[in-house]
């Protein structure tokens, strides 16, 4: 029996991600699988590990030891993991080499290589960040200082004090999913690397006002229709001789993705307004760049994880939304159906191609297409699932609402073997209805007090929702519930809802948010919340409370500010108050640029309501926080002191937008339950 309660159980297993295997690499002859994984669901310190196929067994590749301080990590290392919301220590990242017999790794900054086969580990004598191998296995690039290194050596060097070279910048990685600014070309002899110059960026300013002496951290950060970095790709050769790749970069000035393979070098470029974007196949001799596909849209255009990409047989690997769905495109064909949503690629090997779709908003399931097979369905339980593919094999991660953590399954011919998951085991089991509601079939998770019994008592209803667009949190996965159901240990009745904007249901659903990012959502909270109450006469709409984090937290204070006959107090954590602080590439997506659509800002922040607030309201927000910014929460709270209307604020010392710290992040829930329970209104 663990002695912790849950939210300090929740905390040090970083939300159960501790233990869980994870960043897996399939040899290409399919024989081994390179992954990550910690020896307990609390023990922070990834290691390195290998499993062989063939019989199941697992060898222990390289052990870091003790937890590293984190003191001499880089600080762009330390951005990495703010940007990718990495709360693991040890080995958090590596690189192999194209056969996967060697892989690279930082441990504290410090650069190793280890042989895949003998287990043999090489200290390389140097510090740095984003270590990656040629495919030969022969050199090694990293980052220092915002230099590329070869082999210790530096090859690209900045040339004026606000250039980097092979980082990403903060947009690609906060807000397009990409991490990494070089690339390695398959033969070893040149690599693609991205020179950003941030000059023309905002200064923002982040401050620590519990210690007066410390200066504060400066960064670029591109607030919404300010000036984005200027980015340029560049061929360089180990030597350092460096060819310029050429696009049209005043109309197409993000670089969204990169994929480099023996079938060649694409490159996808976005617009600002990001309604049009290009792939583009680069010659890596020249620099020149030839027009492989445009596509367009009226609102926006998603990128897809995974996309560009090309089959061994050079075909491109692409999406296009079409009757009304996100559909996989391979070579000029469409190849799944309008009734299945394409939401990523996760491989491709060879001619075979594995996505993650779903024809069920709560449910993720895999699917294979090749020309000699067609479209395969490689999943059916009932569940979350998501994988990888190579050398023949397939590897599948699965989650479901029937037992806890995840199954890890390696299947290649006629082997199958699982990978171990250590995973802690939640002191409590969340007990959760799936349902849809209303006339828009809203999916929603309905959570009771453990052992309440129908009919029996009625109970306040706390919504506990995220509902924005860059995840859903109705899934068939039981561990995601552990938090809703400890606040419905603390008599609540909760209701998490996935409302319009959400992914998983097509890109009409995703799209009502065009221009208005709140009044669809709020609309579909308070919809979803009278439909459960129609379904569970248990719920007391007299008494609701709401909860969030991040679009969370925006959407709780919106919900109190603007409709207070539906929500009664709420607690809103690190929430985008005002549209014009938060970033280019991730609010000009929804909201367009604000000097052309100054309105749809205007309705999309809250400072403004803050004169209409009359129910309780708890602001909690990160004072280290570089992603939404703590400006969100004093302007806000500015703004309700000048109107005269009560509130409190938790400002977090010291905390960022992941909240790391296993205190804090255990004590915010116990804060909120009681701030929401102390607020209600009394029962009848």
């Amino acid at each position: 029996m663990s002695p912790f309660t849950l939210p300090r159980q929740h905390a040090r297993t970083a939300r159960f991600k501790f233990g869980v295997p994870r960043d897996f690499t399939i040899s290409p002859d399919g024989a081994r699988v390179v992954f990550l994984r910690s020896c307990a669901g609390d023990d922070p310190v990834t290691r390195l590990w290998t499993l062989t196929v063939a019989t199941g067994d697992e060898r222990l590749l390289v052990d870091p030891g003790a937890p590293a301080s984190g003191a001499n990590l880089p600080e762009a290392e330390r951005t990495r993991r703010e940007r990718t919301r990495e709360r693991a220590s040890g080995i958090v990242v590596y690189a192999t080499d194209a056969a996967v017999t060697k892989a690279v790794y930082a441990l504290d900054g410090l650069l190793h290589t280890v042989d895949l086969l003998t287990g043999a580990i090489t200290p390389l004598g140097t510090t740095g960040s984003d270590p990656r191998l040629d495919p030969a296995g022969r050199h090694v690039a990293h980052l220092s200082d915002g230099a590329l290194l070869i082999d210790g050596r530096p090859v690209l060097t900045p040339d004026a004090p606000d250039v980097t070279w092979g980082l990403p910048e903060h947009v690609a990685a906060e807000s397009m999913g990409r991490h990494t600014g070089y690339w390695w070309s398959p033969d070893g002899t040149r690599l693609l690397v991205a020179r950003v110059d941030n000059a023309r960026v905002s200064r923002w300013h982040l401050s620590e006002p519990a210690d007066p002496g410390r200066p504060p951290r400066t960064m670029a950060y591109p607030a919404a229709g300010t000036d984005n970095a200027d980015v340029t790709l560049w061929l360089t050769t180990p030597a350092g001789e460096r060819t310029e790749v050429r696009w049209d970069r005043t109309a197409f000035e993000y670089v969204a993705a990169v994929s480099w393979t023996p079938r060649g070098l694409l490159v996808l470029v976005q617009s600002r307004d990001q309604r049009t974007t290009r792939v583009l196949e680069a010659d890596p001799e020249t620099g020149a760049t030839t027009l492989v596909r445009e596509d367009t849209d009226d609102a926006w255009l998603e990128l897809v994880p995974g996309t560009p990409a090309r089959t061994a047989g050079g075909e491109l690997v692409w999406t296009v939304d079409r009757d009304g769905a996100r559909r996989l495109m391979v070579g000029d064909d469409l190849v799944t159906p309008a009734d299945l949503q394409v939401l990523r690629v996760l491989a491709v090997d060879g001619d075979t191609v594995l996505v993650e779709c779903c024809d069920e908003p709560t449910e993720r399931h895999l699917y294979r297409y090749s020309r000699a097979e067609g479209l395969v369905r490689v999943t059916s339980e009932p569940g979350v699932h998501t994988g990888t593919r190579a050398g023949g094999v397939t590897l599948v991660v699965t989650r479901t609402l029937e037992e806890h953590g995840v199954r890890v399954t390696v299947t290649g011919g006629r082997a199958s073997t699982r990978i171990t998951a250590y995973g802690a085991t939640p002191v409590l089991r969340p007990k959760v209805a799936l349902v849809s509601l209303g006339e828009r079939e809203l999916r929603a998770a309905v959570m009771f007090p453990t052992g309440h019994v129908p009919g029996s008592r009625r109970l306040p209803v706390l919504l506990d929702p995220y509902a924005g667009p860059g995840a859903a949190r109705v899934l068939r996965g039981l561990d995601d519930f552990t938090v809703s159901q400890w606040f419905a240990d603390q008599g609540f009745a909760v209701l998490v809802v996935d409302g319009r904007g959400t992914p998983g249901r097509g890109p009409d659903w995703e799209r009502a948010i065009h221009l208005d990012k709140l009044s669809a959502a709020l609309a579909d909270q308070a919809d979803a919340l009278r439909a459960a109450a129609a379904r569970f006469p248990d719920l007391d709409l007299g008494r609701v409370a709401i909860r969030g984090w991040s679009y969370g937290g925006y959407l709780a204070a919106a919900a109190v500010l603007r409709h207070p006959d539906v929500f009664h107090t709420a607690a809103a954590g690190a929430p985008v108050t005002d549209a014009r602080l938060y970033d280019t590439h991730w609010q000009e997506r929804y909201l367009g640029h604000p000097g052309r659509h100054p309105e749809a800002y205007d309705r999309s922040s809250i400072i403004a309501d803050a004169p209409n607030l009359r129910r309780p309201l708890l602001l909690l927000h990160g004072l280290a926080d570089d992603n939404v910014f703590a400006a969100h929460t004093l302007r806000l709270s500015a703004a309700l002191l000048a109107a005269g209307r009560p509130h409190t604020v938790l400002p977090l010392s010291g905390v960022s937008h992941m909240t790391a710290q296993e205190e804090v992040a255990e004590n915010l829930l116990l804060l909120e339950s009681d701030f929401l329970r102390r607020t209600l209104p009394p029962a009848g």
